[in-house]
């Protein structure tokens, strides 16, 4: 029996979840951008045209409560699967009997498919012509970047309706049902602090915040020890340690670091401290982070403040000795060091643009005075001929050309007016004063 074949009502044993799932578009909460009455993706379901449709979205927020009214709503044939226990076989006869369906009796067919992003290539490739020929509406549910996770041939010819994370208002509404749900006042489980602070565990998931208030009203049935209304503290003792939401391969995982640096990068500290701390609560790899914050020093800060580079090389190093939970420490003193430091790309800069000017001109002569001259044979060649030793003048520079002839005078790196790099400018002007 799969998620939409039984309608017989919810079992006293069916996960409070399942018992309060949304029966239609009105009893979804938290998406009314989508479904506002007017909205076209509304329009197209009241008149039963909908689309082949990829729903993203965060777990939790409602993309197979969506399928499931879709199911209740339709004339079409509602076909439900789930990727993880789908094969190309299966595909393959799912469409075609969704074809022949559709040529003998004039029924179209929607099929769902739940996790659409564990199909590989060769199994999104199946529904792409029975799509094409409108054999089947595809709804597909996916918690990945579609762009990544998605054949861009199938992307293509759906519509992308993006759901988001839940908010706190409709977490808190979620909430107050399913303690009505189970006979009990929510006031009586849940003091002010311990609802808000569990409403934000639970991260914009509906699906995870109902397990967790129906193990904690379990709780509550049989307590005997005056434990409520909770406490923040006595609500953690119950729930244990609960990470937070973070897939380290999915989306959430790249915003978030992607946050993080770009927090840094823009040296605001406060903001580098707290997507720190989601990533470390989410379980991430505190190697990786202080891996990240390397690249950073040289990436956005490089030579105006040199010691950056030291700093975030010694982070990770005490990451590697000490390990968690005390590296903590360690990666936020890099991280506010590195958003309070002076900021330049120069260096970064420089080298991309070295780079593409060797992939452009490929390998350019090199000058004959600044070769290498380990034989007799070389040095007849004149290689090695003419070169200034820099230590020789005065100030330690000449005005020897050290660059291919094709590209001499190109510039690569400018130093910014930013921290030490300044004083860099204003050495390399002074050497090169008359």
């Amino acid at each position: 029996m799969d998620l939409f074949s039984y309608n017989q009502g919810p079992h006293s044993d069916t996960p409070l979840a399942e018992r309060l799932r949304p029966q239609t578009l009105e009893d979804i909460l938290g998406q009314e951008k989508i479904f506002r009455p007017g909205s076209v993706l509304r329009d197209l379901i009241q008149k039963d045209q909908v689309p082949s449709l990829i729903l993203w979205g965060p777990p939790g927020c409602g993309k197979t409560t969506f399928a499931h009214v879709l199911a209740k709503t339709t004339k079409k044939e509602f076909v439900s699967l789930n990727a993880i226990a789908t094969g190309a076989k299966e595909l393959r006869e799912e469409c075609m009997r969704a074809q022949d369906r559709r040529r003998m009796h004039q029924i179209g067919t929607v099929l769902f498919v739940d996790e659409i992003h564990r199909l590989n290539k060769a199994q999104q490739d199946v529904l792409l012509p029975f799509v094409e020929k409108g054999d089947i509406v595809l709804l597909g549910a996916t918690t990945e970047n579609p762009s990544f996770e998605v054949n861009s041939a199938l992307l293509s010819r759906s519509r992308l309706v993006v759901f988001e994370s839940l908010d706190g208002a409709a977490m808190d509404r979620i909430l107050e049902k399913a303690t009505h749900n189970l006979d009990v006042a929510s006031h009586d489980i849940f003091s002010d602090d311990a609802r808000f602070a569990l409403v934000h565990i639970a991260s914009g998931d509906a699906r995870r915040l109902l397990n967790f208030v129906d193990q904690i009203v379990q709780v509550f049935k049989s307590d005997h020890d005056n434990r409520f209304p909770l406490s923040i503290e006595e609500l953690k003792k119950i729930l244990d340690h609960v990470p937070l939401y973070h897939d380290k391969s999915a989306d959430a995982h790249y915003d978030t670091i992607s946050a993080f640096i770009k927090s840094i990068r823009g040296s605001d500290a406060d903001a580098g401290l707290y997507y720190l701390a989601r990533l470390l609560e989410g379980g991430e790899d505190p190697i990786f982070i202080a891996r990240r914050l390397v690249v950073l020093a040289s990436e956005d800060i490089g030579n105006a403040d040199p010691r950056a580079l030291s700093i975030a090389i010694s982070g990770m190093q005490a990451v590697q000795l000490i390990g968690l939970p005390e590296a903590a420490i360690n990666l936020a003193q890099v991280v506010t060091y590195l958003a309070c430091s002076p900021k330049s790309n120069a260096s970064y800069a420089g080298l991309r643009a070295a780079q593409a000017e060797v992939k452009r001109s490929g390998l350019l002569k090199i000058p004959l005075d600044i070769r290498n001259a380990p034989t007799k044979m070389m040095k007849n060649l004149d290689y090695g001929m003419g070169y200034q030793y820099a230590h020789d003048s005065e100030r330690g520079w000449t005005d020897q050309k050290f660059l291919p002839a094709d590209i001499d005078g190109k510039k690569f790196f400018e130093p910014s007016d930013h921290g030490y790099e300044k004083k860099m400018k204003e050495y390399l002007a002074w050497l090169k004063r008359k």
